[in-house]
């Protein structure tokens, strides 16, 4: 891995704070020209109009000028859309240690049920409800344990 990868790779969410862009999945490549030293980075949103997008922009470039990366282009890409599959297994753990239940595990092909079991993340319980269509952000549902009572963030399956 370059100096430029590690520099994005470790650019954390700022609104899911507990994971980096990398294990959100939404940091798809870091490219290097060595003839002008320019590193460009393509990322996709988690969704369209995600307001957290120029954060990040500015994220990276104060990460690869951090790490002697001056020249920095930062493209948006979104085909393929981005899918709560991209999320990867420390990315999934990492939400689930800090009290957010992530999507459950990477889809098959096909129809999705209707009715999908979310877990608390502090006890393990298939006993939750949902409080809120929305938490904290757009991207996550609020909801709470029928066990141990807490409430939790659910990030949304996308």
């Amino acid at each position: 891995m370059t100096t430029a990868q590690a520099a994005v790779a470790a650019v954390v969410d700022p609104e899911l704070r507990v994971i980096t862009i990398e294990e959100l999945g939404i940091l798809r490549s870091v490219a290097e020209e060595p003839a002008t030293g320019r590193v460009v980075v393509t990322i996709t949103p988690t969704y369209t109009g995600c307001p957290a997008m120029e954060a990040i922009q500015a994220d990276i470039r104060r990460a690869l000028a951090a790490a002697g990366h001056p020249q920095v282009e930062v493209r948006t890409v979104y085909t393929p859309a981005w899918s709560t599959d991209w999320i990867t297994e420390a990315g999934r753990a990492k939400l689930a240690r800090a009290g957010i239940a992530p999507p459950g595990p990477v889809r098959p092909t096909g129809p999705v049920p209707l009715t999908l079991t979310v877990r608390c993340p502090w006890c393990g319980s298939p006993e939750t409800e949902q409080i809120s269509r929305f938490g904290s952000t757009a991207c996550k549902a609020l909801r709470r344990c029928r066990s141990c009572t807490e409430p939790f963030d659910h990030l949304k399956a996308l």
